[in-house]
């Protein structure tokens, strides 16, 4: 009997061609988001925010990205949060459409003396905001629509949320990061050694 040794040249990703790194990038390209912990932060923040602003999230549901369909959504209930407003400035400062969306529940609510409530539900196969039926309590008419489109307003701020992560995650440095973090090393096809 014999053994027989193969050798291989390995490379770090920055010493491989130009043409070979693209190719790494390219196969990938979905190494940060390949299960669902990638979003799961993202989550839980959108749900401290909720409750900021009055809304109780028991699940988010999300689609995506750049298909007929895809948007975001959640089941749960709101009801007006005294304070709300200035919560969310102090909680995000620099996201001035979150804030907006505070304020125009909080203006909705100041009309109906602050009694509305509502509970959000999704039906059908679609995931955006328009894939929920809302229904309303306490309310007047003149409430009604500005509540409802507050509660998708944010259903459409949490796609883009996801959006943007998933747009980072997927982007060539953060795959970068990836490979240096993990020091992986790879022949001279761009595959990964092991």
């Amino acid at each position: 009997m014999r053994v027989a040794v193969k050798e291989t040249t390995v490379y770090g990703f920055d010493e491989l061609p130009d043409e070979t790194k693209e190719k790494v990038l390219r196969n990938l390209r979905g190494i940060n988001v390949g299960d669902s912990f990638w979003h799961e932060c993202i989550f839980d923040d959108i749900k401290e925010i909720g409750k900021l602003i009055g809304i109780d999230i028991d699940n988010i549901y999300f689609s995506g990205f750049w298909g007929q369909g895809d948007g975001a959504c959640f089941e749960g209930s709101y009801s007006y949060r005294n304070g709300s407003v200035k919560a969310v400035k102090e909680y995000a400062p620099m996201d001035k459409e979150l804030h907006k969306i505070a304020l125009s529940l909080s203006k909705a609510q100041r009309k109906g003396f602050y009694q509305s409530t509502a509970v959000i539900k999704h039906r059908g196969h679609y995931y955006h905001k328009m894939g929920t039926e809302i229904w309303v309590d306490n309310y007047y008419d003149y409430d009604y629509d500005a509540i409802c489109g507050g509660l998708r307003s944010f259903m459409d701020w949490i796609y883009r949320r996801l959006e943007k992560e998933y747009e980072y995650l997927t982007s060539d440095d953060s795959i970068k990061n990836t490979i240096e973090a993990n020091e992986y090393e790879f022949d001279s096809n761009g595959k990964i050694y092991s």
